[in-house]
């Protein structure tokens, strides 16, 4: 890998754009990524928020399902948002008929934790790794992680509640650090699979 990992965001659903801009601002060769032939060519991959649910029936159509476990279980960096931090949760609280994770980080999440999507809401957030004043965190019908197990380590906190989680290679946060223009969760990421290079 040279010094410009090539980092992939699912897109099968969700706020795309946003991280493939939050990426490229990060230094990293952005890309969306659908399909199993796609994801063999990334150094590194976001699951990006949306539907939860949704992302999961999309992922076992599309044939992404499996071949993302396999190369999470890997070491294959990945970092999720929101949706993202549901589908890397090895457990979810409260699924829906059917719905599967990918699965990688040893926590247990429970969906729209903060509310509904009236009761979204900004918050700064003190994130561990991360350098200067904290990080404004967008939280959209958010999830929040119930409980980790002792392999996963909490690097953020809000209200009392676990909002971002690290495990190894994978990270997880409740909010949107793409929605705000700060990039610096974004670099973090980057960072990380530029180590494993």
């Amino acid at each position: 890998m040279s010094d410009t990992p090539v980092i992939g965001v699912l897109a099968l659903q969700g706020d795309v754009r946003e991280h493939l801009i939050a990426l490229a601002s990060a230094d990293a060769l952005a890309r969306p990524v659908r399909r199993p032939e796609e994801l063999a060519e990334v150094d590194g991959l976001v699951v990006p928020g949306g539907e939860s649910t949704t992302m999961s029936k999309l992922a076992s159509l599309f044939g992404m399902t499996e071949p993302l476990r396999a190369r999470i279980r890997g070491g294959m960096p990945v970092y999720g948002t929101c949706a993202g931090m549901i589908l890397l949760a090895d457990k979810i609280l409260d699924p829906r008929a059917g719905q599967e994770t990918f699965g990688g980080i040893d926590m247990i999440v429970r969906r729209n934790a903060f509310g509904r999507q009236n009761e979204s809401f900004e918050a700064a957030v003190r994130v561990d790794g991360i350098e200067g004043d904290p990080v404004e965190g967008v939280f959209i019908r958010a999830p929040w992680v119930e409980s980790v197990g002792a392999r996963a380590e909490v690097v953020a906190e809000h209200g009392g509640h676990i909002v971002a989680v690290r495990q190894g290679n994978a990270l997880a946060t409740s909010f949107h650090p793409e929605l705000t223009g700060d990039h610096r969760v974004h670099a973090l990421f980057v960072d990380m699979v530029r180590a494993v290079g």
